[in-house]
Parts: structure tokens; C-alpha cells; sequence
């Protein structure tokens, strides 16, 4: 499948959740265990954009966050890494939120403690941003609640109205978001708009029920409408489908040290390797890559990651 990349100064638009991660020193599949934190910057639209920029990309962030000292962290995280951040918000009416997050090789347990992130308005979405730009992504976080629902909508709006390229996180979660059939109205609509998707297994599960196939999910998601979806299963591979084709891609043998924010380094590495014109085959490999350089250590990626060599490794 042919994706035409739109015009654009800016590579990836991010909307919705910065957050403050509090990841846990010790391993433990549980919170309960924990006992020591460590704090990074957080929130997976954030985190691609870091990611995007870690990478070589153009990135910028639309996020609410309070005016305090774990707001301007944030900020300045991003900026350090390269993240365009003009059009963020820090209202003094609000708190930044955070979020607390296990150290696991599985899905990790979090408990999120939210307020600033899902107060962004759709009167705060840059119409300037999204013309820059070439993908607009969101995540499910600002979906669940108002007003950052219909800031997201907006955004899209005008982004499918130019014809920019729309990527939808689905990684819906029942912490965040316990009303499950307002949850799969919401996710249906929104992604109407939406070019990619790339669910977990997990987000498969959460959505749709536990006991279909993958092919099943696949089937699912494309007729909420998305062209493009990327099926990942952990050491089980994942799947590119475009419709009418389906490729499997096998895992990497790799020693999981952390596996928070994979997903996020996936979505990072998919898109810049598809702005940077490959296939959709060679973006999911690309993509693999990253993943298994963020599997292999605690925390985000390095402050820099070679492109050039990463589509070496491809090669090899």
C-alpha cells in the first residue's frame, strides 16, 4: 500500500498527556512490591515525541500541565531532547499530573493520579500546529474524559481536512477509562479519523474480549476505519496488516531489562522511518529496532539514536 506523505515543516504532532512517570527501582510485576521510585518524564504522546526527536525527527507537543516544578520538569524535558514546545499549555488552575509505574518485563502495574492532562480545551489546539505538520497522534488518555475529548476531535478535524496523516493510539485501559461501551463508542468514532493504529495484544483484549484470534482483532480494527494496523505481541511477533494483505514480523531475541514506554518507541520508530519514505514492511522493521534498543535498558532511549545506524542493523 502506497501512504502519500502530506507537506509539512514538522514531522509528528503530539496531543494529549505529559505526565511525570514514577517508575519503580525494583522489579516487580506488582505496585505492592515497590518501594522506590525514580522519576522520568512520561505520558506516551510525550514520550513518541521525545522518541521522534531522539531519533532525528522534527517533533512538537499540544499538553496541559500546572505551572509547579513537576510542569516545568516536563517542559524542559522535552525541550532538552529537541521537542518543539510552543504550543504547550501550563495553566496555574491545574496540577500537573503523574503517574506511578512498575519496573516489569510485562505489562507493567501503574497507578495514574490525573488533573492537568485531561483539562487541555479544544479552544487551545493550534490550527498553526496542525498545518505544519505531517502525522497528528493522540492516545486514549485524553479521549476518556472531556474537555480533552473534543480537543482531540478538533485536532483531527482539521487535520483530516488537510489531509494530514492521523495516528491513534488505542491503548485503552479500565484504570483510566471503567465505562468500557463509552469507551468503544468513543474509540469507533475517533477512529474514523485515524490513517494507523497499532493495538497491543492487551489493547486487543481490553477492547474487543478475550478469545479471538489475531486476524480476528486485525479484522476489527480495520472496520472502525483505520487504513494501516500493527498488531504487536510482545515475544510473539507482530502483525502488518493493510486490508487485503497481512505480514508477520517475529520478535527479537532480546534480555528485557524495562519494558515501560516500548510501545511508545515502536509508534516513534514507525513513523519516522515512514516519513522517511520506506515501505510499511521496512517501517515495522525499523521499528523493531527501536524497540529492542529501549527493551534493553532502564528508562527512555539515549539522548540520541542513530538512524543511520539502526537502518544498518536492518540490513545486516
Amino acid at each position: 500500500m502506497e501512504i502519500p506523505i502530506p507537506e509539512g515543516d514538522l514531522d509528528v504532532l503530539v496531543i494529549g498527556e505529559a505526565l511525570i512517570d514514577f517508575i519503580s527501582v525494583e522489579e516487580t510485576d506488582s505496585l505492592l512490591e515497590a518501594t522506590t521510585f525514580q522519576r522520568f518524564s512520561g505520558g506516551s504522546p510525550a514520550n513518541i515525541a521525545t522518541n521522534v526527536a531522539k531519533l532525528g525527527g522534527r517533533a512538537a507537543i499540544i499538553a496541559k500541565t500546572g505551572v509547579g516544578a513537576f510542569g516545568q520538569f516536563l517542559k524542559a524535558e522535552l525541550q532538552r531532547a529537541g521537542v518543539q514546545t510552543q504550543y504547550w499549555v501550563m495553566d496555574a488552575r491545574v496540577n500537573t499530573s503523574i503517574i506511578f509505574v512498575s519496573r516489569s518485563k510485562k505489562t507493567p502495574d501503574f497507578e495514574p493520579f490525573r488533573n492537568g492532562d485531561f483539562r487541555l480545551e479544544p479552544g487551545e489546539i493550534s490550527a498553526e500546529a496542525i498545518a505544519r505538520t505531517r502525522v497528528v497522534h493522540a492516545s486514549m488518555w485524553p479521549l476518556s474524559r472531556e474537555p480533552s475529548r473534543s480537543a482531540v476531535e478538533k485536532a483531527f478535524q482539521l487535520a483530516q481536512a488537510q489531509g494530514k496523516l492521523i495516528s491513534l493510539d488505542p491503548n485503552y485501559s479500565p484504570r483510566i477509562w471503567p465505562d468500557l461501551d463509552e469507551a468503544r463508542r468513543v474509540i469507533r468514532h475517533m477512529m474514523g479519523y485515524a490513517t494507523f493504529t497499532k493495538p497491543s495484544l492487551d489493547d486487543a483484549q481490553r477492547i474487543f474480549g478475550a478469545g479471538k484470534t489475531p486476524e480476528e482483532y486485525i479484522a476489527l480494527f480495520h472496520e472502525m476505519g483505520p487504513r494501516v494496523v500493527v498488531l504487536t505481541m510482545g515475544g510473539a511477533g507482530m502483525v502488518l496488516s493493510t486490508g487485503d494483505q497481512q505480514t508477520f514480523v517475529p520478535a527479537q531475541p532480546v534480555k528485557i531489562v524495562d519494558a515501560t514506554g516500548a510501545g511508545d518507541s515502536f509508534w516513534a520508530g514507525f513513523l519516522v522511518a515512514l516519513l522517511d519514505g520506506n515501505s510499511l514492511e521496512r517501517c515495522v522493521l525499523f521499528a523493531r529496532e527501536v524497540v529492542g534498543r529501549k527493551l534493553a535498558r532502564m528508562g527512555p532511549l539515549p539522548d540520541r539514536v542513530d538512524r543511520d545506524e539502526i537502518y544498518g542493523a536492518m540490513g545486516r
